[in-house]
């Protein structure tokens, strides 16, 4: 009987990743830069104070404007995932 309740598990374990990502419907206006954040940063700040408050203690990162609202570039085109 555990050994099926530990198959059931897995198999809830399994489907759950196959779920989709969480995709952001809108680009937010302030990002994270620096440090080992990498090229995109992380973009998810509406306001710069709460950018300031997430960069801070960070060690050699910094706030700016998301360079997608800056030149007003469209967000990639969502691909439909294939089953």
């Amino acid at each position: 009987m555990e050994y099926l309740m530990r198959i059931a598990a897995l198999v809830v374990f399994m489907v759950a990743g196959l779920a989709p990502a969480a995709h952001a419907e809108r680009d937010y206006p302030w990002c994270v830069f620096g440090g080992e954040l990498g090229a995109p940063g992380e973009c998810m700040y509406v306001t710069r104070e709460q950018c300031l408050a997430s960069a801070s203690g960070r060690w050699n990162t910094y706030c700016d404007v998301n360079p997608r609202v800056r030149f007003k570039q469209p967000a990639p085109p969502r691909t439909p995932r294939t089953r």
